[in-house]
């Protein structure tokens, strides 16, 4: 028996973890394309960047937990699945036999068809543009969404001019209701951010001397194709995280998953969702297989402003504000057809906290109660 885990991300890593603290002996390998041990993305563009933590604060583990596990790393990028014969092959030629795959390829970049853009999703790249942060004094950033508008916040608090140029009509606009987009434009106007809505990044390309581009991720399915599997959006798992190969499962950023939050099927990139489709799968390998039920929830930290989500808004009808922007204290509900979707809340964590069992519990809250701050929430639970 052995378990292969291509990608050796978030989700590939806590696979491994989960596994072994599911009292799984049998072989493990976790296949990942870059050098070091498996490392955490949400640093690179916050404390990282700013120079406050080094490469040893992103590890997830340190190198010694992978023996003492019996975790075998391999770094190689892994380029077929046979699935017939069950074997991976790298791209030294070295096949891997397994019994059970786990998927867990992740995303890459999108890209610009650009000359000089610089962009932030590996250690390596993080690397770099730290470094050359300290150089620049102009910075553009292409894209006002989570990841734009933390390297803008990093930017910024590193005393660099920075411009965010958003194609579109609002920040952060795929993920966030509009009180919340003007709340974020609000602040970072306030730190010394110039934003440029409704623009193309050639009106500021004259007065950048670093230009950075978080324009969205592509999911990293060709390897999932090429040996068969179904793709869509992502690769085309079940309620249990399983393929059309029921030995072969997919997580995190590459997977497509059914769920009752959401009209249909979704691909979400979220490091926690990374780590609990991790954790269900593990259970699923070791015998004790369940449908994959975790509420969405994801946050970002721009400045001393912690944002929380829970749940997914998408087709909301209603929003309802709790709390004054102006305390830089509030929460947002979504509500569809009068029913709660999603929290947005803003410095709030135990209304997060809240909304995320209202909303895994299905509460029927209304809006009048989500607006009213003498209503209990938590006893709502």
């Amino acid at each position: 028996m052995s378990v292969v885990i291509i990608g050796a991300g978030q989700g590939g890593f806590q696979t491994a973890a989960s596994l072994r603290a599911e009292g799984y002996q049998e072989r493990i390998t976790l296949i990942g394309d870059e050098p070091g041990v498996p490392y955490q993305r949400p640093p690179l563009s916050k404390g990282y960047l700013l120079g406050k933590q080094d490469q040893r604060h992103t590890e997830l583990r340190p190198a010694a937990f992978y023996e003492t596990h019996r975790i075998t790393l391999v770094t190689a990028r892994a380029t077929a699945i046979d699935r017939h014969g069950r074997r991976v092959t790298l791209d030294s030629g070295e096949q891997i036999e397994y019994d059970t795959l786990v998927l867990a390829t992740g995303a890459r970049n999108r890209q610009l068809p650009l000359p000089d853009v610089f962009y932030l999703r590996t250690l390596a790249e993080a690397a770099e543009l730290r470094q050359r942060l300290r150089d620049a004094n102009d910075v553009a950033i292409i894209g006002g969404g989570f990841i734009g508008l933390e390297i803008a916040a990093a930017a910024r608090t590193l005393g660099k001019q920075v411009t965010v140029i958003e194609a579109g009509t609002r920040v952060m606009a795929r993920a966030v209701a509009p009180v919340v987009s003007e709340y974020f434009q609000a602040q970072h106007t306030a730190q010394g951010v110039e934003i440029l809505l409704n623009s193309t990044f050639e009106s500021a390309q004259r007065k950048a001397d670093l230009v950075i581009a978080g324009i969205g991720v592509v999911p990293n399915l060709e390897l999932a194709q090429e040996a068969g599997l179904p793709v869509a959006n992502g690769i085309t798992v079940d309620a249990n995280l399983r393929t059309a190969d029921e030995r072969i499962y997919a997580i995190g950023d590459c997977a497509e998953y059914p769920t009752s939050f959401a009209d249909g099927s979704v691909r979400l990139e979220s490091v926690q969702n990374a780590v609990d489709q991790a954790a269900c799968v593990a259970k699923a390998i070791v015998g004790r297989a369940a449908r994959y039920t975790a509420v969405p929830w994801f946050w970002t930290d721009q400045y001393d402003i912690h944002l929380q989500m829970a749940g997914l808004p998408h087709g909301f009808d209603q929003v309802v504000s709790r709390g004054d922007p102006e305390s830089r204290k509030f929460s947002v509900f979504y509500f569809r057809e009068g029913g709660l979707r999603a929290v947005d809340s803003i410095n709030r964590p135990a209304e997060h906290l809240a909304a995320r069992k209202l909303i895994g519990a299905r509460v029927k809250l209304s809006p009048d109660q989500a607006g009213d701050e003498s209503f209990d929430l938590k006893a709502a639970t």
